[in-house]
C-alpha cells in the first residue's frame, strides 16, 4: 500500500509524463485510474471493463486494421475515411464513383455489403502465462522446459493448440460458436494474455464524404498539424433476424442491436479537459534496445521510404492520367505513401532527438543495476547483442528491399509470390492434374502502371542490395535482354501463363514448369529463403536478449507501472486536449473553418487542397448550429489530444470525462513520429476529427436524417 501510494504521488508530481501508456483494461493499474480521475475522468472504474456498460463494449476491430466504434441501437459504426478508403473504392466505377464524389444510403436496402470485411468484439481478456507454462511442461518430459528454451516455432505450434483449446471450452460454455481465443505475446514475450473476440461478418456501407474531405490535405498535410481533415466513414453491422448474433452476409439478415453504444456528444471541449482513447493499436517498439532502433532507422525505414518513393512516382503518372486507373490505385497509392512518409519522419526525429544515444545511456544504467543486485548477467549481454544486429545487417537491409520490390507492387509479382500458397485443385493422388486457378483480378490492376513499376523497381533492387542477393532472373535480363528492364517485363507479360485468369494451370507438369513466370517464381523463392536464413541466424537469441532487457526494466521500476508494447489488442490511453510548443511557438490545440477554406483557396496550386465548391460554401457558413461550439462561437474541425497513438488506432472513439464520444483519432504528428520506439511527452500529440465536424457535414452535406435520428447525439 505505501508503495502504491508513493507512486500515486509521483505520478501526480509528474503529470506531463502520466499520459504516455496503452494500457490493457482487464488489469489496468489502480494507480493509473487514480490519475485518470484526477485529470477528469468521471465514470467508475468498473464502467471501463467489468460493467454491463462498460465503454469498451462499443469499441470494435474494425476488420483487422483499424478501430471503429458503435454509436447507435442498430449497429452504425464509426470509423476513419481511409479505414473504409478500400470498401469506398471497391464499389466505385467511372460512372459511380463514390470515392470522388461520396456516398449516402437513404435506406437500410441501399446499404452496400463488402466481401472479406469485419468487425470484432472483445469480450474478456485474461492472463494465461501460468497456463502457457503447465501445457509446455505437461507436454515435455522435463520439468526444466520453459518459455525461455522452446523456439519460436515450438511456441507457434503450443499456442495454436492451447488457442484451439480455449476456443472450444469457451464455445461450449457459451453456447456460442462465433467467439474465438486469440493469444498473443505481451512485455517481449515475457507474459501472454487469452483474449476472446465475437465477429461479425456482414458489414454494409452507409455513408462517405467526397474524397476532397474525407483526404483532404493529402498527402501534403499526412502526419502533419494543423489539419482539416473530416477523416470518417459510416458502416453499419448486421446480423441474423432469428438471433441478433453473427452471421455471413445475406439479404435477409438485419442490423444488429447491440447492448451497448457510445453517446455521441454535440457539447465539445476546452484546452485542458480530460480525453480517452480506446481502440486496437498495431506495434510499438518502446522496449527495443539501441541496437534494434539503429537497425530500424537503416535497415527497415531507409529502403522502405527509398522503394516507395520511386514507385509512388510512377503510379501518381499514372493515375493523374486516368480517371479509372485512379479509381483502381487511389488505395494502393494511400497504403504505400502513409508509411513512406511515416517512414521518413520518424528517421529524422531519431537523428534529431538523439534517440539512440538516450537508449545507450539507458542501457548503461540497466547495466549497472544488474551488477549491484547481481541479476540478468547470464541471460543478458549487450555485447553479444550488439555483435548479433551487425551481423545480420546487410541481410535486413536487402529483406527490406525485397520486400518493398516484390509485395504489392504489380499483380505479376502478387501471383509468383502466392504461388507457393495457393490450394491445389484436383485429384489428391495424382499431381499432373492438380492445377491452380487465378481469380480476375483485372477490376483492381492496370497492366501499363503495373509493368512500369515493376521494371522500375526491379533495375531499383539490383542498385541496392548486394549481388548474392539477386535472383537468377537478373542473368536473363542481362544476356537476353541486354538489361532492358521494360522488355523483360513485357515479355513475363505476354508469355507467362501467371496473367492467365480464369484457367486451369496444371503446375505439375514439366512444360508448365518451364513458364517464364514460374521460373521467376522459383528464382524469388531462392533469394527470399537465403534472405530468410540469414536474417533468421541469430535472431532467436536477439529476441531472448530482449526480452531480457524488457524484463530487467520492469524489474528495475518495479515501483513503477509498465504497459506492454502494442500489439493490435485492446488498449486505453488518456491525457487531456491540447497543444505543443515548437521552437516556442503554439500550435494551437483546434482548427476552424476559416482555415480550411484558406487552404482550399489554394487548391489550383495545390492538388491536395482542391474540394467542390458546395464544400468551401457549407464551411464559409455564418452559423453552424447545434454543431457550433458554445466558447469559441464556431464549428471546430480537427483537435489535439496528448493520448498515445499508433498505427491501428485509425477510427478509435474518443471519448471525455463522461464516456462521450467527442472525436476520431486518424493521425500524429510530425514532431514525433518516433513515438512508436520513444514517447516524447513535450511533442507525442494524437490528432482527432472533432465528431460536431462528423455530423455537421451529414446532416449540411449528406442530408443524412434517418442515421442523424438515429445517432441521437446530445
Amino acid at each position: 500500500m505505501r508503495k502504491l501510494f508513493l507512486l500515486f504521488a509521483l505520478l501526480i508530481s509528474l503529470a506531463a509524463k502520466a499520459d504516455e501508456g496503452m494500457w490493457t483494461l482487464f488489469n489496468l493499474p489502480n494507480a493509473i485510474y487514480e490519475q485518470m480521475k484526477a485529470e477528469g475522468f468521471k465514470l467508475d472504474k468498473d464502467q471501463l471493463y467489468e460493467s454491463d456498460n462498460a465503454v469498451y463494449k462499443a469499441v470494435v476491430n474494425f476488420s483487422g486494421y483499424c478501430t471503429g466504434v458503435v454509436v447507435s441501437p442498430d449497429g452504425l459504426v464509426f470509423t476513419n475515411h481511409h479505414c473504409g478508403f478500400e470498401a469506398i473504392r471497391s464499389h466505385s466505377t467511372v460512372e459511380h464513383d463514390y470515392m470522388l464524389n461520396g456516398f449516402i444510403a437513404n435506406s437500410y436496402a441501399e446499404e452496400l455489403p463488402n466481401e472479406n470485411m469485419f468487425v470484432s468484439f472483445m469480450i474478456a481478456q485474461a492472463d494465461i502465462t501460468d497456463v502457457v507454462q503447465e501445457v509446455i511442461q505437461s507436454a515435455s518430459d522435463s520439468t526444466k522446459i520453459t518459455l525461455d528454451s522452446l523456439s519460436r516455432d515450438d511456441l507457434v505450434g503450443v499456442f495454436a493448440a492451447l488457442q484451439e483449446r480455449l476456443t472450444e471450452e469457451i464455445r461450449k460454455e457459451t453456447g456460442d460458436e462465433n467467439v474465438r481465443v486469440e493469444i498473443d505475446a505481451f512485455y517481449e514475450g515475457n507474459r501472454y494474455y487469452a483474449t476472446t473476440y465475437r465477429d461479425f461478418k456482414d458489414v454494409r456501407l452507409v455513408f462517405a464524404v467526397p474524397k476532397s474531405m474525407g483526404k483532404f490535405g493529402g498527402e501534403t498535410d499526412n502526419w502533419m498539424w494543423p489539419r482539416q481533415t473530416c477523416d470518417f466513414s459510416v458502416f453499419r453491422i448486421y446480423a441474423d433476424p432469428k438471433t441478433n448474433g453473427p452471421a455471413d452476409y445475406s439479404k435477409d439478415n438485419v442490423p444488429y442491436h447491440p447492448k451497448h453504444w457510445a453517446p455521441v456528444s454535440l457539447q465539445g471541449y476546452q484546452e485542458g479537459d480530460f480525453a480517452m482513447t480506446m481502440g486496437y493499436p498495431g506495434s510499438t517498439s518502446r522496449y527495443l534496445s539501441s541496437y534494434g532502433i539503429r537497425e530500424r532507422r537503416d535497415c527497415d525505414n531507409t529502403p522502405t521510404a527509398q522503394v516507395r518513393g520511386v514507385k509512388q512516382e510512377v503510379m501518381k503518372r499514372h493515375m493523374n492520367a486516368s480517371e479509372a486507373v485512379r479509381i483502381k490505385y487511389d488505395s494502393k497509392y494511400a497504403q504505400s505513401a502513409n508509411y513512406w512518409k511515416n517512414s521518413i519522419g520518424m528517421n529524422k526525429c531519431i537523428d534529431s532527438i538523439g534517440i539512440i544515444q538516450q537508449k545507450e545511456a539507458y542501457e548503461r544504467k540497466i547495466y549497472q543495476w544488474m551488477k549491484d543486485n547481481n541479476k540478468y548477467l547470464d541471460k543478458l549481454d549487450f555485447d553479444k547483442m550488439a555483435e548479433l544486429y551487425a551481423n545480420r545487417r546487410e541481410a535486413s537491409t536487402a529483406f527490406t528491399y525485397f520486400s518493398e520490390t516484390f509485395n504489392r507492387t504489380s499483380l505479376f509479382n502478387r501471383r509468383a509470390l502466392r504461388m507457393r500458397r495457393m490450394p491445389l485443385m484436383g485429384p489428391a493422388d495424382n499431381e499432373k492434374k492438380q492445377y491452380i486457378i487465378f481469380e480476375d483480378e483485372s477490376a483492381d490492376w492496370d497492366d501499363a502502371l503495373d509493368k512500369e513499376v515493376m521494371a522500375v523497381v526491379l533495375k531499383n533492387y539490383r542498385e541496392h542490395v548486394s549481388s548474392k542477393y539477386l535472383p537468377d532472373f537478373y542473368k536473363t535480363i542481362d544476356k537476353d535482354f541486354a538489361g532492358n528492364y521494360a522488355a523483360y517485363v513485357d515479355y513475363l507479360y505476354k508469355n507467362s501463363y501467371l496473367m492467365q485468369s480464369g484457367k486451369k494451370i496444371y503446375i505439375n507438369k514439366k512444360k508448365n514448369q518451364k513458364d517464364p513466370g514460374y521460373q521467376y517464381f522459383l528464382d524469388l523463392q531462392d533469394i527470399l529463403g537465403q534472405l530468410f536464413a540469414d536474417v533468421s541466424e541469430g535472431s532467436e537469441q536477439i529476441d531472448t536478449y530482449e526480452r531480457y532487457l524488457c524484463d530487467a526494466k520492469v524489474q528495475m521500476e518495479q515501483d513503477m507501472p509498465h504497459y506492454s508494447d502494442a500489439n493490435f489488442t485492446l488498449r486505453l490511453s488518456y491525457g487531456q486536449v491540447g497543444g505543443f510548443s515548437l521552437n516556442g511557438n503554439p500550435s494551437g490545440y483546434y482548427t476552424t473553418p476559416q482555415s480550411i477554406v484558406a487552404k482550399m483557396n489554394r487548391g489550383e496550386q495545390v492538388q491536395d487542397y482542391f474540394a467542390e465548391p458546395i464544400m468551401k460554401e457549407l464551411l464559409s457558413a455564418n452559423d453552424y448550429g447545434v454543431y457550433q461550439d458554445k466558447n469559441t462561437g464556431t464549428l471546430q474541425l480537427c483537435f489535439l489530444t496528448n493520448n498515445d497513438i499508433t498505427g491501428g488506432n485509425s477510427g478509435s472513439p474518443m471519448f471525455d470525462g463522461e464516456g462521450r464520444l467527442i472525436g476520431l483519432a486518424f493521425d500524429g504528428n510530425w514532431d514525433s513520429l518516433s513515438s512508436d520506439i520513444f514517447f516524447d511527452s513535450n511533442l507525442a500529440r494524437c490528432i482527432g476529427v472533432d465528431i460536431r465536424f462528423v455530423l455537421y457535414m451529414m446532416d449540411k452535406w449528406g442530408h443524412a436524417d434517418r442515421l442523424l435520428k438515429e445517432i441521437n447525439a446530445k
